[in-house]
């Protein structure tokens, strides 16, 4: 402490200072754990509470999970959450009873990694990093209702993740009732015979393994063989959600390739229109939407089989079926389970040279491409490269309408993740076939009349492909002419010839695919699933549950050169055999099993925590249904449920929020919850960012040890560059809220980070301007307090006017921002009113301090339940009630109008705000200035914008 200081609270000593703040902070933290303040009662159960407090409107205020970080907070990690505070505070001041609380997402690769590298369990860095943040969360004065935190990682929380996975995978989608049913009534209907089998045998008559084949084919959890995004660097699979746009892992940035492998998978896709169509009702973002709009993406178009002599036919969607005239060759995925099945054994007579890739044999071929191809990510193949690669399957498909026979290739701009995984190219009228044909020297007909003079002959073309909008030609055969057509009209036609022809059928098609749900890793949730000796999955009874995780010695996967694509996962959990192979009896005696050795992945848990918020001590349901109706049920205005605010980072537009949204429907659908909707209100807020600043090498140097001189920045006497950006301890910018708090106490913070811009806005940190916010609560304080006896100076006498006026401005205006998120404005009408009471002198009316103080209250607790203390109250101000403005005061008992003559103002009037235009016309006309600056010439027009302007524009 500076000597000026230590003089200045010697001659002051109930200054407001940091060591008072910490003081006040500290005492009020334990007062509000005590009595249970933020509890928020439930109608029913154990956590039922005041029946007065549960009878208001209720309020379910979320914030997005945190992950326990062992580097713990910085001043960018609690931006969200002070918000959600300050909007929870405000709501139970307006009446609600609020549910606010916070738990830890604490699953997931970061504390495994920990362990690979120090040996630590999982569980110990985790709840360490947990206790750490609990303190740093606690210091910042956060209303939350602890005792319905909880953690994922616990066993009695993720009983319940592995309880709705068994919900999930003993159902399937019923395409006619358009919603989820219990497993056991498809069973039902194989057994009566109202659904047949596939090959039309009876029920009775299939095996075992082929009933649950069979029935793999519907559930809404199933496993399957199919391609994968396998990363060898970090030893696992990732969803395609969890691949970053350059082909790497979200985490880790290490390459990814395909493979293919046995996993877990959600049938997300059975949900796509209703994940589409439900976004309309929600309160979100209209970009974060927009981006589950596309991630969805649903097009409309048509199936199309293209016949191959010896394998049936290949399945392409299409959404311009109108052009299968000008289809002149197909393309498959490489991956595409078709390849086998058509390739002959030898090259056809007369395959051009181009098309072999000098290999001596289709299998050689295809076999050598497919190696290539894996060894790319999705963005690599799907890249608008002018070398086209690919190869011939040395099969042909007939053209359902020309009746012409084109090649099947392969090649690795055609993906698995869309369509059917095969193309109908129509190289005429699309970049990438045009690009194709030419190099593999394909033919191409024009069926789209282009646009500009270049002709029909695609042939003498330049590197530029045909129009795709204009009128149809050389689109006929003996049965269907579309020449003539436009686009529109030429879809449904030809759709209607392939439906009666049996070639095709209009259809639906979306960019979504399933949910890759297995990762191989020991840090997560494992599947309550055993195999029998067949192979075939089992549930576990929900007796079993929860299903907790064993010891390893090693907690890492087996990881692999990052560029390996040929390795082959191994999990952490397959080590331990003992845990592995048991003997279980699932109702038909014992019998032994082998147990799932693949964990959920770090999605899994967050799916559907907002229940849990709601019953977190249930050990008998998911959810009281009475409870979740209470606090998430449809309602007014919410016709699907859900949250009523949740706030977080726009990163989770198409993972968390989608999966969330998934789980949700399918719970709702079997009777679970009400609520069809996770979260009605979506609010994302926006970054704190910090300088970063860099030495020669571009190496991040300590941002606290950097000195300005003449617009330069200096790091030990080096000049270094500065750049805005995250903040981070590894870019060697953070700042704590520890720091903060200790300088300056944690109201002060508090303040800041809402007074910094519009919440939804990214805004730079600046430690030298936490001082402003300081210095508010100062003044405040002396408005109150006696800075040397500590005494309350408020006095029992009415305000005057002007004072009137500007408390009841500010109540209205602090109100309405307090509702609206606006919490720079609201802090700025606050010190707009605390400065006029500050200049007004003498001290403060009793009933102007009261509501001072309960305006701020929600921005700063602490010293707002001090002060509130201090004047005299023996309850809390958390439920104290908002101030009300008084509508006389809030409306200007006058404003000034300016009256112009010729553009030039000739007079003020002072009016009343609610004069009518033809009022304030005849006030101007007869004000003595304005005669005299007409000097009686006549009127051409007068222009009167009531109550500001009135324009006179002379004769």
């Amino acid at each position: 402490m500076s000597e000026t200081n230590s003089a200045a609270e010697t001659a002051a000593p109930h200054r407001y200072t940091a060591a008072m703040a910490a003081d006040i902070e500290a005492r009020w933290q334990d007062f509000w754990d005590a009595e249970g303040t933020y509890e928020a009662p439930n109608p029913t159960g154990d956590l039922a509470g005041d029946p007065e407090l549960a009878a208001k409107p209720k309020k379910f205020i979320m914030d997005m999970f945190p992950y326990p970080s062992g580097a713990g907070l910085h001043v960018g990690h609690p931006l969200g959450y002070i918000a959600t505070d300050v909007y929870a505070r405000h709501q139970r001041m307006t009446g609600h009873n609020v549910l606010h609380t916070l738990g830890f997402d604490a699953f997931g690769l970061p504390a495994e990694q920990y362990a690979v590298q120090t040996g630590t369990h999982p569980r110990v860095s985790t709840e360490a990093n947990m206790e750490n943040m609990k303190v740093q969360l606690r210091r910042l004065g956060l209303g939350h209702d602890n005792r319905r935190s909880f953690a994922t990682i616990d066993a009695e929380y993720y009983k319940w993740t592995q309880w709705i996975f068994l919900q999930i995978f003993n159902s399937w989608y019923d395409t006619e009732a358009d919603r989820a049913r219990p497993i056991a009534e498809l069973v039902e209907q194989f057994e009566n015979g109202t659904r047949a089998t596939p090959d039309g045998r009876e029920w009775s008559e299939l095996s075992a393994t082929e009933r649950a084949d069979l029935l793999s084919q519907y559930r809404l959890a199933y496993a399957s063989d199919a391609p994968v995004n396998w990363s060898p660097g970090l030893g696992t699979v990732l969803a395609n959600e969890e691949v970053t746009a350059d082909g790497r892992s979200e985490r880790g940035n290490f390459p990814v390739f395909k493979a293919k492998l046995r996993q877990w998978n959600m049938r997300i896709t059975a949900y796509a229109d209703r994940l589409l169509n439900d976004l309309d009702g929600l309160d979100w973002p209209e970009a974060i939407k927009l981006q589950q709009r596309n991630w969805i993406g649903r097009s409309e178009g048509a199936r199309v089989e293209f016949p191959v002599d010896t394998a049936g036919g290949i399945t392409v969607f299409t959404t311009r079926q109108d052009t299968l005239f000008g289809a002149t060759y197909m393309v498959l995925a490489p991956e595409h389970g078709m390849v086998e099945r058509i390739i002959p054994a030898a090259w056809p007579e007369g395959t051009h040279p181009v098309w072999t890739g000098g290999h001596t044999s289709p299998a050689e071929a295809v076999t050598a491409y497919r190696k290539q191809a894996a060894a790319k990510s999705d963005v690599e193949r799907q890249a608008e490269a002018k070398d086209k690669t690919g190869v011939f399957t040395g099969a042909y498909a007939t053209n359902p309408v020309s009746g012409e026979k084109v090649p099947v290739f392969i090649a690795d701009y055609v993906l698995m993740g869309y369509g059917t995984g095969a193309i109908m190219a129509v190289p005429a009228h699309d970049a990438r076939d045009f690009a194709f044909a030419r190099a593999f020297e394909l033919p191409m007909r024009c069926v789209v009349q282009p646009s500009d003079d270049r002709g029909t002959d695609p042939a003498t073309w330049g590197d530029a492909f045909g129009s795709y909008d204009a009128k149809l030609v050389n689109s006929a055969n003996d049965e269907i002419s579309l020449d003539g057509l436009g686009v529109v009209e030429a879809k449904a036609k030809i759709t209607e010839w392939l439906q009666e022809h049996g070639a095709g059928e209009g259809t639906v098609n979306f960019r979504l695919r399933d949910w890759l749900f297995s990762r191989q890793r020991y840090w997560g949730e494992p599947f309550p699933i055993v195999y029998d000796e067949d192979g075939i999955a089992h549930p576990l009874p929900e007796s079993m549950l929860p299903l907790e995780l064993p010891e390893v010695e090693d907690y890492s996967p087996r990881t692999f050169d990052p560029e390996d694509a040929s390795a082959q996962p191994e999990t952490p959990l397959s080590r331990n055999a003992d845990w592995v192979n048991v003997t279980l009896d699932l109702g038909d005696g014992p019998r032994k099993y082998r147990r799932e050795t693949n964990t959920m992945p770090n999605w899994a848990g967050s799916c559907w925590y907002e229940l849990r918020y709601l019953d977190p001590n249930n050990d008998r349901q998911l959810v009281d249904p009475s409870i979740e109706q209470y606090w998430m049920g449809p309602r007014e205005g919410q016709s699907t449920g859900g949250v009523d605010l949740y706030v977080g980072g726009a990163e989770h537009a198409v993972l968390h929020l989608l999966y969330a949204r998934f789980w949700s429907k399918v719970l709702h659908d079997l009777g679970h919850i009400s609520s069809a909707e996770p979260f009605h209100k979506l609010y994302n807020q926006g970054m704190i960012q910090a300088f970063v600043y860099r030495d020669s090498r571009g190496i991040a140097v300590p941002a606290a040890e950097v000195e300005e001189r003449d617009g330069a920045f200096y790091y030990a006497g080096e000049k270094v560059s500065r750049v805005l950006g995250k903040m981070g301890k590894s870019l060697k910018n953070a700042v704590t809220p520890d720091e903060i708090c200790a300088e300056y106490g944690a109201d002060t913070l508090r303040l800041y980070e809402m007074a910094m811009g519009p919440l939804d806005v990214s805004r730079p940190w600046d430690t030298r301007a936490v001082v402003g916010q300081y210095r508010l609560l100062q003044r405040l304080w002396r408005n109150v307090v006696d800075e040397e006896t500590g005494e309350v100076t408020v006095v029992d006498t009415e305000p005057g006017e002007d004072t009137l006026r500007a408390l009841h401005k500010a109540i209205d205006g602090v109100g309405q921002d307090m509702a609206g998120m606006r919490f720079n404005t609201a802090i700025a009408k606050v010190t707009e009113l605390n400065n006029h009471l500050t200049k007004a002198g003498g001290p403060l009316s009793r009933s102007v301090a009261e509501r001072l103080v309960l305006l701020i209250a929600p921005l700063a607790p602490h010293i707002a339940e001090e002060l509130w203390r201090r004047l005299g109250h023996t309850d809390s101000v958390v439920h104290q009630d908002f101030p009300v403005a008084d509508p006389a005061y809030v409306v200007d008992e006058t404003v000034t109008c300016v009256v112009q003559i010729k553009g030039k103002v000739r007079a003020r009037l002072e009016i009343s705000p609610s004069i009518t235009d033809e009022e304030l016309e005849a006030l101007a006309l007869a004000d003595d200035a304005v005669v005299a600056a007409l000097g009686g010439a006549g009127i051409r027009k007068v222009i009167v914008r009531a109550p500001k302007l009135v324009n006179i524009v002379p004769a």
